[in-house]
């Protein structure tokens, strides 16, 4: 089992640093506005914690490309709960077994879980980077996203879900390979 708390609080310390005004820049994700990414999260994180639940229905049934959702009015309030929700659902040992659903396709328990804990390591430093935060995720979860992403079969379904691989040193830090490995320049900035 992974602790999917250490990163979902690097996640929420992040959502207080987001103002009104920032809610139309664009992100490192080049479809997505800060607003877009926020309302994919708050998507994300009910489908996952549905998903360890093994709670099926339209949350873990959706596929993430069917339209973005648009950015609940209470987001800021909804996605630190669901945070938490999240990270509490994934602590019980029956979400890690046997198989559940998200984003409309059935898998593993387990992969489920590691992929929730990427997109808050990735989307995480998408929202950082795009509002001009730091971040630095969390250390033990950076290691389980670069261990994911480097794995042969993602790398065969990685354009279509994270784009191309960004080539960067070996040596570089834990944050920029799993960035680079998502299909991110580790020196994006906004433009």
């Amino acid at each position: 089992m992974i602790d999917l708390e250490p990163q979902a609080r690097h996640v929420r310390a992040l959502l207080d640093g987001v103002s009104d005004g920032q809610l139309g820049l664009p992100t490192p994700c080049e479809s997505y506005t800060v607003a877009d990414l926020l309302a994919h999260m708050v998507g994300l994180t009910a489908a996952f914690r549905d998903a360890a639940r093994k709670e099926t229905g339209p949350a873990t049934g959706t596929p993430p490309h069917e339209g973005t959702p648009r950015l609940p009015a209470d987001w800021r309030n909804r996605l630190a709960r669901q945070l938490d929700e999240l990270a509490a659902a994934w602590r019980s040992e029956d979400a890690w077994e046997g198989e559940t659903q998200a984003g409309g396709v059935t898998l593993p328990g387990a992969v489920a879980g590691t992929v929730a804990l990427n997109e808050l390591v990735l989307h995480g430093w998408d929202l950082a980077r795009a509002t001009g935060q730091p971040y630095s995720g969390d250390p033990g979860s950076l290691r389980v996203s670069v261990e994911m992403l480097s794995d042969p079969a993602a790398l065969e379904q990685r354009d279509a879900i994270f784009g191309p691989v960004v080539e960067v040193p070996p040596d570089a830090p834990l944050l920029d390979r799993a960035v680079g490995l998502g299909g991110r320049r580790p020196d994006w900035a906004p433009a």
